[in-house]
């Protein structure tokens, strides 16, 4: 028995929850698939799933060889790229997430010319505005902007996040423009799910917390941002997504003494053990065109 084949086999049967999705996605037949599982089950001396005519579950000793079976797969994968040569490059899939903000403005951009770089590597985004499991999840990477990171995770920094507080020429002209933080309270702000009805706004480095409120929420930014556009109300926004409007005259920054909460952007991942080559020069290319003082902020 090939016991790699056999371990891709069953993480295969796992991720794509049947025999039938491994069989499809291994081009292999449904009966070399069973027994391959059942020839690593017999190694094993355990029985690693349970199976019933609606869906497979594992057992104990299958949730404990899972995690090992990866394991050894991603060594095999690091193994058989150390020896290759330089002029092969990275290949295979990489697996990102990303929120849909700044997968919009900026990420899909940077994937089209990482892959016109690494044309053996397919890049699958999945645009996401909620934090995803790394493990479960099978994803490579995730670009997180966050001022805490899960110590359990690896991550880089790439870049910086500022905010803008910001409103449309047309809401300001009918509702007058605030030039102190506690004036807010009596204009419509459009809130961010994700961050709440509370803005961190920094004067003379003392931070404030101002209480905010509105008719319109949403849980992406690029939403609010059209909501803003359209002159609904005033929005605390990142740069990276209102940088051209502010500098069309689209939309016009407010009170410049306050200085909201900066985040950094980050590429994390979960471990830096036998990290594959398409992961490696995705981190590298992403840092590099990003860099810790980012173009969409010479804009302002």
């Amino acid at each position: 028995m090939d016991r790699l084949i056999a371990m891709q086999v069953f993480v295969e049967v796992v991720d794509g929850g049947s025999q039938s999705a491994a069989a499809d996605k291994l081009d292999m037949s449904r009966p070399v698939v069973s027994r391959y599982l059942a020839e690593l089950e017999e190694w094993a001396g355990a029985r690693l799933l349970h199976r019933t005519t609606r869906k497979l579950s594992l057992t104990l000793a299958g949730a404990e060889m899972l995690p090992r079976c990866r394991q050894l797969l991603g060594l095999a994968t690091d193994m058989k790229t150390a020896v290759a040569t330089p002029e092969d490059g990275p290949k295979g899939l990489l697996r990102i997430t990303v929120s849909t903000s700044f997968g919009q403005a900026h990420l899909a951009e940077a994937v089209s010319e990482y892959v016109q770089r690494y044309p053996a590597v397919d890049v699958e985004m999945l645009l996401l505005d909620r934090v995803v499991n790394l493990v479960e999840e099978r994803i490579d990477l995730a670009i997180r902007v966050s001022k805490e990171l899960d110590p359990n995770l690896i991550a880089r920094k790439l870049s910086v996040c500022r905010s803008i507080v910001c409103a449309s020429p047309e809401y300001l002209s009918k509702h007058g423009t605030p030039t102190q933080a506690e004036q807010l309270s009596q204009h419509n702000c459009l809130i961010h799910l994700y961050y709440g009805s509370i803005w961190q706004l920094d004067r003379d480095d003392l931070p404030a917390n101002v209480a905010v409120k509105g008719n319109i929420s949403a849980n992406d930014a690029t939403s609010l941002l059209q909501a803003t556009l359209a002159g609904a109300g005033i929005a605390l926004l990142p740069t990276y997504l209102v940088a051209p409007f502010i500098h069309s005259g689209e939309l016009l920054a407010l009170m410049p003494d306050y200085h909201p909460q900066e985040f950094g952007i980050y590429g994390v991942y979960a471990s830096r053990k036998h990290m594959p080559a398409t992961l490696r020069t995705m981190m590298d290319f992403l840092a590099e065109r990003f860099t810790l003082e980012p173009a969409w902020d010479k804009f302002l």
